[in-house]
């Protein structure tokens, strides 16, 4: 029996696997409850920045095999480029087989106009000072990993868990300018360019907008992240929604039968070699 929910396009985002504050356990269980047409990778899903060999777990290169798996049974997987896995946009505009790399992308959706980029484009501070963007960034996966242990004990004695870096965020004046600040930037780049839709990545601030302005109207989308909120973007029957792992997961999906098996070995010869030839039956 299938249970698997058919999506026209899901989007995912900021998913930094090969840092200590991915959630690549929760993802896997997301993408495998669904069926997408399009999946939509919306940046910052390998963390080239803070990329160390010596930590990339199973279930991280699990998450790689799964979206190409995605790709090898007819969905089109579409990689958009962020800051943290910019040295990807040197492959801009290349496709291997239903897989390809772009800066942005404009779809046609139902009639309505949709414009995806990751949005550090819009980021000053890695503009022009991108040392002390990464800074942040090693601090930031700190303060998770900081959090995760946190998270651990509060378990162990049946308390609720508690995101720290996400209260510091939330509190934050300054954070909470610059949110609003991007958002508006966005929105209104979007309106003046006749776009109905604007999503984005980026912020790991899961949130779906509709900005008027005397100009036009647009609806901003941010698909969030899987390292804080665990959030996706989906698109259905000609409507938008926010997935929330917390709050939307159903029955379980653990990882398909052959990933589940595989040793680490296994996990990285199928991402390295895309299909086997298959071997010829001998004629009787």
């Amino acid at each position: 029996m299938n249970l698997k929910r058919k999506v026209e396009i899901a989007v995912i985002s900021d998913v930094h696997l090969g840092t200590y504050g991915c959630h690549a356990k929760q993802l896997l269980t997301y993408l495998n409850s669904i069926e997408p047409k399009t999946l939509i990778l919306n940046g910052d899903i390998i963390d080239i920045w803070q990329f160390k060999k010596r930590y990339f777990p199973k279930s991280h290169l699990k998450v790689i095999k799964k979206i190409m798996d995605f790709a090898a049974n007819g969905t089109k997987v579409i990689y958009i480029t962020g800051n943290h896995d910019e040295m990807l946009r040197k492959f801009t505009n290349t496709e291997i087989g239903n897989i390809s790399i772009v800066n942005k992308l404009v779809l046609d959706l139902d009639g309505k106009k949709a414009w995806f980029f990751h949005g550090d484009v819009f980021d000053i501070s890695i503009q022009n000072a991108k040392w002390l963007a990464k800074l942040g960034s090693y601090g930031y996966d700190t303060l998770i990993l900081l959090n995760r242990c946190t998270n651990w004990c509060l378990d162990k004695l049946g308390k609720e868990r508690y995101s720290l870096s996400k209260k510091i965020k939330d509190s934050v004046k300054g954070a909470i300018n610059y949110v609003n600040d991007f958002e508006k930037i966005t929105t209104d780049l979007a309106i003046k360019n006749g776009y109905d839709y604007v999503i984005c990545g980026h912020i790991h601030q899961p949130k779906i907008l509709i900005k008027e302005t005397k100009y036009g109207q647009t609806t901003y989308l941010n698909s969030g992240d899987w390292v804080e909120n665990f959030t996706a973007l989906e698109y259905q029957f000609k409507r938008w929604k926010i997935y929330n792992y917390n709050k939307d997961k159903l029955s379980p999906f653990f990882a398909d039968e052959d990933i589940k098996e595989m040793n680490t070995q296994d996990l990285i010869a199928a991402i390295t070699i895309f299909e086997q030839p298959k071997r010829k039956k001998k004629s009787k």
